[in-house]
């Protein structure tokens, strides 16, 4: 008898942000899935070459998405979060 294993949601994210990777990768960029908010968005980080990338935004609209959209449906939404997003007060000149 086969049991399968239910994966969390932001597991299922993860995987279908598994799709996008091999085209960002070879931008020099990759996407991490930082969170599940209660809304049911995933947050994603865009990291590398993706950081003030024009197109990231266009690569967040129809790739990523339009798949999660198709393959959790569940999702409300998602959001692009980059480095410039987060505040580094321990690396602010004194």
């Amino acid at each position: 008898m086969k049991t399968e294993t239910k994966l969390s949601l932001e597991e299922r994210v993860d995987e279908v942000l598994d799709e996008m990777r091999p085209y960002v990768h070879s931008h020099g960029g990759d996407l991490n899935v930082l969170e599940i908010t209660d809304e049911k968005v995933a947050r994603i980080q865009m990291i590398g070459s993706c950081n003030g990338c024009p197109m990231s935004m266009l690569t967040m609209r129809l790739g990523i998405e339009r798949l999660l959209a198709e393959k959790v449906p569940e999702l409300k939404g998602a959001e692009a979060v980059f480095v410039d997003d987060f505040e580094w007060p321990e690396v602010e000149a004194e």
